[in-house]
């Protein structure tokens, strides 16, 4: 074997050896188990965080309905002015 590859291994298998130690430790954790979870899916959500959720969805809902009339009325506005303008 060449003399600078085997340095090179050398050097690699400790530095393997802390990454598998670091992952270990990491994995049995709590954000390592957190983690896990969020992966497969199993994300532990609060009980009522989907109602609350719901609830947030209908007021932006109410809010875009409420923007789009404010929108409209502005509109509306705006063309009675500019043919006040024309007329005057």
């Amino acid at each position: 074997m060449d003399p600078q590859a085997a340095s090179l291994l050398a050097l690699f298998i400790p530095i393997l050896g802390m990454m598998i130690g670091g992952f270990v430790v990491f994995s049995r954790s709590h954000i390592g188990r957190a983690l896990a979870d969020r992966i497969a899916g199993r994300s532990a959500a609060p009980p009522g965080l989907e109602a609350e959720v719901r609830e947030l969805r209908g007021e932006v809902e109410a809010l875009r309905a409420e923007l789009t009339e404010t929108q409209e009325r502005l509109d509306f506005t705006e063309r009675l002015l500019s043919a006040g303008r024309k007329e005057g």
